[in-house]
Parts: structure tokens; sequence; C-alpha cells
């Protein structure tokens, strides 16, 4: 798909010919809209920004795992460039990933536009609608910042069109960057309701304050060594949502991440998605990319089995894929079988329609249970499958918001902002530069992620290591942990690089030999043999300085060849201003 910053620019002014059906996300019909007979009431406001929380993210959808989950070594995929740190500028996901965040950009540029032109709609209507593409906006740099690092900033993509600048654009410095995300955040703020645990999956002041803490907490070492007022910024404002907003984590962990609960008060921001294909970027796409042959009903749906749970973040969480799955039985945190499904490991919630699913029983009982699916054959060389992003067959999908799925299409939401992150940028940021803290508040927030997960609270002092670690469980394949790597990187490189290498990133050897006659003796006969190994010659990854920042798309770069000079230095709050 073609990225280059022109074609985002048009598809900004373009934007509402994108369609949905569902009832939140109710937008004009493509035959019948154009601006001039749009936005002529509240409803019709609300519709004209909805399609901001689906339809200009749908191509992120593979490289927000790509880079944030298999770079950080949560997710294998053998022979990925993203494995090894190889990426390069033609890579097509690398090329979708840079076309949406700015496709995004474009389209909240041209619906605040709009909103501004219509007289119709309550000035309250409006500035909401506003402070939510303003959030979205802010989100997309937050993204590219931390993806490319110096990208250029654009502000009004109308105005690039009719000043013929568009192949003339410079990059800003990181700084500049981050001060603009800043800047769009507060001035959101100024137009958000403060909706708290009644949103109802919109975005509203308190999700805009959230993604701010967050910011602040990258931003604190960005200079090289950490800022004690940015710091200080990231914990007043988590901590006014975590005080005020009203939002509370849901009793079970795994309950965050179904779709009965697609809205709930957790999610401070989701892309929200439709189970429809028209137009084709309105759904959720990644089960298949993401489970193992047959997993649905649907033909040919699913091919991601071979896409396995790193050995690296199975360590994290204390389990092994050839640990007998009877030690596992009295396990803790509630959050490892949550993230990833292993020998032993039965569900309730996929497949219902078949009494819950049983995984073991799905790879070998190919002539029954299983018909369609692994056909006798573990497919993910590390011994576990993905369970986040799933929905399971299309009765899961009925049970859960009373309608089907299409073939690779689901609505199940993709959660970018939780409670749960927000409590741990608290925890974090609470500690200053000291790297440890005894502060009671930064303790309570902590534990509550703990307490839900049901393991061991923290007593006393809280570590910064600590608060790394819980980060990696809690937020496990929700397409985060690369950019804790980033931010990590910009004050402390040396620790990141040695993290990362230190990484079991490769698979295990012989595991049909232990799991096959441990599932046809009843779950019974589990013995390790000598062909059962980890591959211990797996090359440690190739990870320099140079690999927290990705390269633009190539095409870019021959389109606008200022992408490849150093970035310009911009006095933001006077070059850029919301004046609304």
């Amino acid at each position: 798909m073609k990225t280059n910053i022109m074609k985002i620019a048009i598809a900004g002014v373009l934007a509402m010919g994108l369609v949905s059906c569902d009832e939140f996300l109710n937008r004009p019909a493509e035959d019948n809209y154009n601006v001039d007979n749009f936005y002529q009431n509240d409803a019709q406001c609300i519709q004209g920004v909805n399609y901001l929380y689906n339809s200009p993210w749908f191509d992120f959808q593979r490289a927000f795992l790509w880079v944030g989950e298999i770079m950080s070594g949560n997710l294998y995929i053998g022979e990925s460039k993203y494995l090894d740190f190889s990426v390069n500028g033609t890579d097509e996901d690398l090329k979708n990933m840079s076309y949406s965040l700015w496709a995004v950009n474009g389209h909240a540029n041209t619906v605040i536009k709009n909103i501004l032109g219509s007289e119709g709609p309550s000035q309250a209507v409006k500035e909401q609608c506003i402070g939510e593409a303003l959030t979205w906006k802010a989100f997309a740099y937050f993204y590219m910042v931390r993806i490319f690092g110096e990208v250029p900033i654009i502000h009004d993509n109308n105005e690039l069109l009719t000043s013929g600048q568009y192949n003339n654009v410079y990059k800003a410095t990181r700084e500049n960057v981050y001060e603009y995300i800043i800047m769009t955040l507060e001035k959101a703020m100024t137009l958000l309701p403060k909706m708290g645990a009644k949103a109802g999956g919109r975005i509203d002041y308190y999700s805009a304050e959230g993604l701010l803490a967050k910011v602040y907490l990258t931003k604190a070492g960005l200079s090289g060594s950490l800022n004690a007022d940015d710091l200080a910024k990231a914990a007043e404002y988590a901590g006014d949502v975590i005080d005020n907003s009203g939002r509370d984590l849901l009793p079970e962990y795994s309950d965050v991440f179904r779709l009965q609960n697609n809205r709930n008060q957790e999610c401070l921001i989701s892309w929200l998605w439709e189970a429809g294909r028209d137009p084709w970027t309105q759904q959720n796409a990644m089960q298949p990319d993401l489970a193992m042959t047959g997993f649905s009903d649907f033909e040919d749906n699913c091919w991601g089995g071979w896409r396995g749970i790193s050995v690296s973040l199975q360590d994290a969480f204390g389990v092994s894929a050839i640990d007998n799955p009877e030690d596992r039985a009295g396990e803790k945190d509630k959050r490892r079988k949550a993230t990833m499904m292993m020998a032993g490991d039965k569900y309730d919630y996929f497949w219902t329609d078949k009494g819950g699913f049983d995984y073991l029983r799905f790879i070998y009982d190919a002539d029954d249970y299983g018909k369609g699916g692994p056909s006798g054959s573990m497919q993910s060389g590390t011994g576990a499958n993905v369970v986040k992003h799933l929905t399971g067959r299309n009765a899961d999908h009925i049970k859960g918001v009373g309608y089907g799925a299409l073939n690779m299409a689901s609505a199940l939401s993709t959660h970018i902002l939780r409670l749960s992150d927000v409590l741990l940028i608290y925890a974090e940021a609470k500690m200053g530069t000291a790297g440890t803290t005894t502060d009671a508040s930064a303790l309570e927030a902590f534990n509550r992620v703990r307490r839900r997960a049901g393991v061991e609270e923290a007593e006393g002092t809280l570590t910064w290591e600590q608060v790394w670690k819980e980060r990696r469980l809690e937020l496990a394949l929700e397409g985060d942990r690369w950019y804790d790597y980033v931010r990590l990187s910009y004050y402390d490189m040396n620790k990141a690089i040695g993290d990362l290498k230190s990484q079991r990133r490769d698979v295990w050897y012989g595991l049909d030999a232990l799991y096959k006659p441990y599932y046809e003796s009843g779950y019974k006969n589990w013995t390790i043999t000598e062909d059962v190994r980890y591959n211990d010659a797996a090359p440690v990854p190739n990870v320099t300085k140079e690999s927290f920042t990705l390269p633009f798309p190539t095409e870019d770069l021959v389109f606008n060849p200022h992408l490849a000079e150093p970035a310009v230095e911009v006095d933001v709050r006077a070059s850029y201003s919301y004046n609304f």
C-alpha cells in the first residue's frame, strides 16, 4: 500500500467515504454523504468522528504486534525480520504501519476542520468530538515518534496540499514531536467531558489524561537521563485518573479481553472494531494471524499456529513448555493462561458450542474434536500459543456480541490504554529518579494490579525492576512492550540492549514426542527424553543502538529526500496552535 505523505494528506480529505453499521459506530452512508449536507446536528457530528476508532488504524494491526511483541521478545515468528532486527524500508508491514499512522493524522485533521465549519451541532458535542479526534491524532504521533524517531509534523493537511509543499516537508526533532503530542493532548483535555466509567468506549478527559501521563513517563528519559519534572507530571496525571475517573479494574483479568466486555470501564482507549468487511478496514483481523489452523470454523481462517509465545515470556511468567502441566495446577498468576495457551490448558470461553476448548485435544484428536485443525502435530515451536486477540468459533462471537463474525473479521476491541497501565505508570513515576520508593500510594497502585492477577503483593519498598517486570506480565501481547524498551534506550541504552540479548528467543525441539503420549495416556504419561531440548545454539539477537529506530518506507524517502536529512528544530508552541 502506498505510504507517502501526499497520499496520506489526500486520504484525510477523503476520510468520510468509510462506512460502519454498528450502533455505536454509525456513520453516514457513502452514497448520501458530503460535507455540505452532513454535521447538521449532534448525532451526525458524533457519527463523523466514530470511524477514527477503527478504519484508519486497520493497516497497523500486524505491525502493532510485530513491533510491539516480536521485537520485544514476547512473540516468536521464525525467520521474521522483526525477530532479528533486520527490518528495512521495503517491508510490507512496515509500509502499511506507516500508511496507517499518517492516515490517522490526516483523517483526524480533516474531521476537526469539518466540525469547526459546521453550525448545526451543539457547542458541547462539537468540543467532545474535536477532543476525541485530537486524542487519536496524539496517539498516532506517539506511536510514530517511538517507532521512527524524528518525523514531520503535519498540522493541517489541507494547508499542505494547497501550498504544494507536500514533498518538501522536513523532520522535526524527537523533542519537538513530544512537545507537539503534549500540546495536542492538553488541548483535547480542555474540550473533552469527564465521563469516566460511563464513557462506554468513547474517549473522554481521563482517556487523554492517562495517555498524557504515559507520554511524560516516556519523554522523561529523552535527554539521556531521567527528568524529575517529567516524572512528577506523569505521576500527577496518572494519579488524577486513578483517584477521580471512577474507573476500576475488572475483577477477572481474562474478562478484559472478551467480546462481551468490548467497552469496559477499565479500558481508557480502544480500537472498536466491527465484524463486517464493507469497507475492508472496519474489522479486527488479528485472529487469523495468531490462531492455530482450524481454531475458527471459517474455512482457511487461521494460519498463526506456528507464531508462538516466546520462551522468554514463558520464563518471565515462571513456566516452561517442558514442565509437567500438573505442576501448574496451583499457579497463582491468572494472566499466564489468559495470555498463552500451553499443554494441559482448557478454556470455557472458547468453543462454547463444543463444551470448551482443550489445547492438546485440539492438536492431537484430529479425527474428532480437532478435525480440520493441526492434524496431530504441534505447530508452535515454543510450546505455547496466543490467547489474547482471539474470539474462537462463530458461536463464541454470537454469544459475545449477539451476532456472528465473518471470515477474517471480528468485533473484538483492541485495548491500547488500560487503567492497569496507568496504575503502573503512577507507581514507576512516583520513584522519581531514585529507582525505588516506599510511597504508600505507589505501592497500592502496583498492588492493585498484582491483587487482581492473584499474586503476592509488594511490601515496604517498590523497585524499578519490579515495575519493569510487572508491565511485561500485565500488558503482554497488547502491542506495548517494545516501547518500554524504546523509552529505556533513551537513558540506559546498554541496559536495553543487554536485556534483549539475554532473552531466550528461539524454540524447543521434540515437543510432539512429549505432548502426544501425554495426551494419548489420558494426561498421565509425562516423559521427557533427550530429544526434548531448547535450541541453545540459537544466535544472540543482533540488537544495536540503531535497532531502536525503524527506517522510513523506501518509497517515502524517494518521494521526499528531506526525510533522510537531519531534523529541523521547530518552536512548536509558536509554529502551531489550536485556536478553537
